[in-house]
């Protein structure tokens, strides 16, 4: 209001005639509807029998006729139908004369729209002109390219009139209905005035043809029903003044709008929206600060009354504005700065709602010292881009000259399996608290955090069942971590990175990856990827190798061994990981794993209140991992021939086996860098590496030598040798010695 941007006009605004009160742009909603569609006879004045042919969808509007638009580049014609001369675009005679069934006409004139600028016509059931104008507007998609001008009805029609001066005329009350304006119709309701106007042309011989026509019109999100463009005195802000509108714009470049797509939604949002208007009529609200002048008739909005006003409010609530008299809410001795008047009425209208939620961040932000501006997110639905994303950018421009959000969020909406929208009447809606007594409230924040929120969401039980799933390897794969860490001491037990084994390192390197990609998705919102890869990890990295390959160290290896403790090193970096990667989607699970570690590792009450992991560069071994990759390749080769020779009959279980690697220098050399290692990758009792010339490396299972061990089922020569235990192999054997004796 101090700068200028807020002023009271006499505009043509979207109006709800159920709801009787005045609508924003982000109020309307559009649906598909069937409308009266007439073709109109408006005689020229100065050449009787010459008709300008007009075509409409709102017939109830043509009381208000002031004027008939017209394309100044568009072809026109003038043709003879029977006895009578028509005018309308050349473009459109066809098809308006096969709706007509007339197939003889005389085409008598031919000319640019801009000609026919200033002449006028007769309306065709009230004794008024109507001129012809110019807009550049007009469309040869329908009708005859020539437009019925009702500057009291369309946003259109309003700015071309004035242009040309013409009245704002709007015979319709709060109410939809006639008024004494029009006293043919008075009391009628606009969308029950459309049949007895088509007949009222009809009878005077102006009307050419009556239809249905089907085409997408604006409703009252609120009550659903048809709204009305019409002409009333309303409060706006100017969104051009003082460069608002191009200040928003630049805001808009330096917001990081999630999806990307959102920046050009909101850029086209405020490129054409018009001046805001933020007044309702409706006994419930926020009250428009105002004052009526008795004497001049004119509103008094100032920055002393605001002031004033503000205070009482601060100190009473709004309320104030409904109890006490206008004089008791004015300055005292305060006169019309218009006329010097004293007495005032207050203003009746209430702010625009999108006033109230767009200042939000003025109510919240700025009115707690604990918290900052602007905001890290706003977060809201696809269709807030000309909501609150717009009214909340253009409050906080004109307040603070800024955005109030660094970061903009747009979700889609949930819909049902099939893809329809959810209702009580379909019965397809599903409660989150269905879910959650049935599968547990980490199942649907699974499903929630797998889904691209980015688009509309189709879900079902079975779409949530499957989560179920994902679910379980990922409890079942901490569930692991955790048991074998059973007697891990993270303090004591630690192996450095030097010392780890190759298959610790490739796993290290691994887990670093996946946490920074993991990381880099949650920055950029993208938290169905982060599940995704987390989910893949465990299924293929983990599950299906590395937990697979390390369990007979675990199992078999000395409790205090360099390399159970190196394996065990590797899985408390895991489930460290894992559990933080995991808390903001499966909370609950979360926390129940926190309250399982050991007390010293537990640093607060909470493992939403811990650190997110850490990696630095030399936990990621770019060779060790291309060195994995070619001994992964192996190890499918390996389970080819190993399902070979079970199929034969020859072994049963994979450690009855002996692998032979026939493999050239190059390759060679990796696998006896890893030789130590390669039973266990492969689980097989025996892996011989045979050095030849093969282009590529190739595989041969036989049956294993020697005995098998009865503690870790691998077959080995000297098994059976030891007397003191004479069922185990030789590295069995050492272990007992050594830890059970």
């Amino acid at each position: 209001m101090k700068s200028g941007n807020v002023y009271k006009s006499k505009k043509v605004v979207h109006w709800c005639p159920t709801c009787e009160t005045a609508l924003a742009e982000a109020e309307i909603e559009y649906a598909d509807e069937k409308s009266d569609s007439i073709y109109v006879k408006f005689e020229k004045t100065d050449e009787p029998g010459t008709f300008v042919i007009i075509w409409t969808t709102t017939p109830w509007t043509l009381p208000a006729n002031m004027a008939i638009a017209v394309h100044p580049d568009f072809e026109y014609v003038k043709i003879r139908v029977k006895d009578e001369n028509w005018i309308l675009a050349e473009g459109l005679v066809e098809s308006l004369l096969k709706k007509l069934e007339i197939s003889e006409y005389e085409v008598l004139e031919k000319f640019k729209g801009k000609s026919m600028e200033g002449v006028n016509t007769n309306h065709p059931f009230i004794n008024r002109k109507s001129p012809v104008v110019l807009a550049d507007y007009v469309t040869l998609d329908t009708g005859t390219g020539c437009v019925h001008t009702a500057p009291g009805h369309g946003q259109d029609d309003y700015f071309t009139g004035l242009k040309y001066k013409l009245d704002v005329y709007s015979p319709v009350d709060h109410q939809g209905k006639y008024t004494a304006e029009f006293p043919q119709m008075e009391g009628t309701f606009v969308f029950k005035a459309n049949k007895p106007i088509i007949d009222m042309l009809d009878e005077s011989g102006n009307l050419l043809m009556a239809e249905k026509y089907a085409h997408s019109y604006p409703h009252c999100w609120r009550c659903k029903k048809p709204i009305i463009f019409r002409a009333t005195e309303q409060w706006f802000i100017s969104v051009d003044e003082n460069n608002l509108r191009g200040k928003v714009l630049d805001e808009i470049e330096r917001v990081r709008w999630v999806p990307d797509w959102g920046k050009n939604r909101i850029n086209a949002m405020v490129k054409d929206r018009p001046d805001w208007c933020i007044s309702r009529q409706r006994s419930w609200g926020i009250p428009i600060p105002s004052f009526t002048c008795k004497e001049c008739g004119k509103s008094v909005l100032t920055e002393e009354t605001m002031n004033h006003i503000t205070g009482i409010v601060r100190e009473n609530g709004s309320n104030a504005w409904f109890e006490r008299e206008a004089k008791d809410l004015l300055p005292e001795n305060f006169s019309c700065p218009h006329c010097g008047g004293k007495e005032f009425e207050k203003e009746e209208d209430i702010l625009d709602v999108w006033i109230d939620s767009g200042a939000s961040f003025e109510g919240v932000l700025n009115s707690r010292d604990n918290l900052g501006f602007p905001a890290d997110v706003y977060l809201e639905g696809s269709d807030q881009h000309r909501g609150w994303f717009n009214s909340s950018i253009f409050l906080s421009v004109a307040k603070h000259g800024m955005a109030p959000f660094k970061t903009v969020i747009t979700h889609g909406f949930i819909r049902d399996g099939k893809g329809l929208k959810m209702s009580k009447s379909l019965g397809n809606v599903i409660h989150p608290l269905e879910v959650s007594e049935k599968y547990g409230s980490d199942i649907l924040r699974i499903w929630a955090a797998s889904s691209d929120y980015r688009n509309d969401i189709n879900v079902s039980m079975n779409i949530i069942i499957q989560q179920t799933e994902t679910y379980k390897k990922i409890r079942n794969t901490i569930r692991f971590l955790l048991g074998n860490l059973n007697d891990f001491n993270r303090e004591e037990n630690t192996v450095d990175l030097e010392n780890l084994n190759r298959i610790d390192r490739w796993a290290l390197s691994k887990l670093a990856k996946l946490s920074n990609s993991v990381t880099l998705d949650y920055e950029n919102y993208e938290f169905y990827k982060a599940i995704q890869k987390i989910s893949k990890y465990i299924v293929t990295d983990l599950s299906a190798v590395y937990l697979d390959v390390v369990k007979d160290r675990l199992y078999v290896e000395g409790p205090d061994s360099l390399a159970r403790r190196s394996t065990q090193t590797i899985l408390h970096k895991i489930l460290d990981t894992l559990l933080k990667l995991l808390a903001p989607v499966i909370t609950f699970t979360a926390e129940e794993i926190y309250q399982l570690l050991p007390e010293n590792e537990r640093n607060f009450a909470t493992v939403q209140a811990e650190g997110w992991p850490q990696f630095t560069e030399k936990s990621i071994n770019e060779e060790i991992e291309s060195e994995f990759d070619f001994l992964l390749e192996t190890k499918e080769k390996v389970n080819l021939s190993l399902e070979k020779i079970r199929n034969e009959g020859n072994i049963g279980h994979s450690l009855d086996s002996k692998v032979i690697l026939k493999a050239n220098r190059e390759e060679a050399k990796i696998l006896e860098k890893y030789e130590d290692m390669l039973s266990d990758l492969f689980i097989v009792s025996q892996v011989i590496i045979d050095r030849c010339d093969n282009d590529t490396l190739s595989v041969e299972v036989e049956h294993a030598s020697g005995k098998k061990c009865e503690r870790c089922w691998k077959y080995h020569d000297d098994t059976g040798k030891d007397t003191e235990y004479p069922d185990t192999c030789p590295r069995c054997s050492s272990v007992m010695r050594e830890y059970y004796k």
